[in-house]
């Protein structure tokens, strides 16, 4: 599907993924974003199924350029959006969450479900409380029913769209995660290099789908590019959290020769 079959197929057979999708590295983010994005996007014209029940991550830029770059389905796939992560915060920021998920259920002729609370919470007794809102668990309860997961790699210092939302940990809290070995991120879930799940207490904070649920997923779709990524990105495949990569080709490259 990219423009590099040989490197895809290489990262695909070394990693066990279903499919792998690479695009042209550029040291303009802004682009990465772009070219990452109509990537994404072509994969989901061209492989939603009928009646898919679609997870996706509220705070990821290149989940926003995707949506921006993917045109309406020719064909109704009865399809349904649900917010995989909190989604309140910032209000200027809460807004692209929102949009992202509203958009691409429009795009898909579907359905959108959002997950109102947010990211991160103060202590495990407010999640719980919230949790058991019903609004909440409205979309928490489809969780198992999702059959493609859209999902952003981060690294441990949050991207400027995710610190802007305020649905971050402190810079004291990120130092406990770099201690324990974390090196990137799903839905605000905390993996170490070889994919091994980071286990602290602020894991009793997120308001979001566990990596063990991502893993059961037929699809889940991890798309990131660029160095600053590169170690949560291989942690991530190495721990089977995504089945799917969309990433550039000097990630790509440095993926097969480590």
């Amino acid at each position: 599907m990219g423009c590099h079959p040989e490197l895809e197929l290489a990262v695909q057979e070394q990693y066990g993924l279903k499919e792998v999708i690479v695009v042209d590295s550029s040291f303009d983010e802004e682009q990465l974003l772009r070219s990452l994005g109509a990537a994404t996007a072509f994969y989901l014209e061209t492989t939603i199924k009928n009646g898919e029940y679609i997870g996706i991550s509220s705070w990821s830029e290149t989940l926003l350029a995707a949506a921006n770059a993917m045109q309406p389905l020719s064909r109704s796939v009865s399809a349904r959006v649900i917010q995989i992560l909190g989604s309140i915060g910032n209000p200027t920021a809460e807004k692209h969450a929102a949009q992202l998920t509203r958009h691409l259920a429009n795009l898909v002729h579907g359905n959108a479900t959002l997950l109102p609370a947010p990211g991160v919470v103060g202590s495990p007794e407010t999640r719980d409380i919230l949790l058991a809102d019903p609004f909440v668990s409205e979309a928490t309860a489809l969780f198992g029913q999702i059959t493609l997961a859209l999902v952003g790699i981060g690294s441990v210092e949050p991207s400027r769209l995710l610190a802007s939302s305020g649905n971050v940990f402190s810079g004291k809290e990120l130092h406990l995660l770099k201690d324990h070995g974390a090196v990137g991120d799903i839905c605000l879930r905390f993996f170490d290099a070889w994919g091994q799940p980071v286990e602290t207490p602020l894991n009793d904070r997120v308001i979001g789908m566990s990596l063990e649920q991502l893993k059961s997923v037929r699809r889940t779709v991890g798309i990131a590019g660029g160095e600053r990524k590169f170690a949560a990105i291989r942690g991530a495949i190495r721990g089977g959290w995504v089945n799917v990569l969309i990433t550039d080709d000097t990630t790509a490259k440095q993926l097969v020769n480590q």
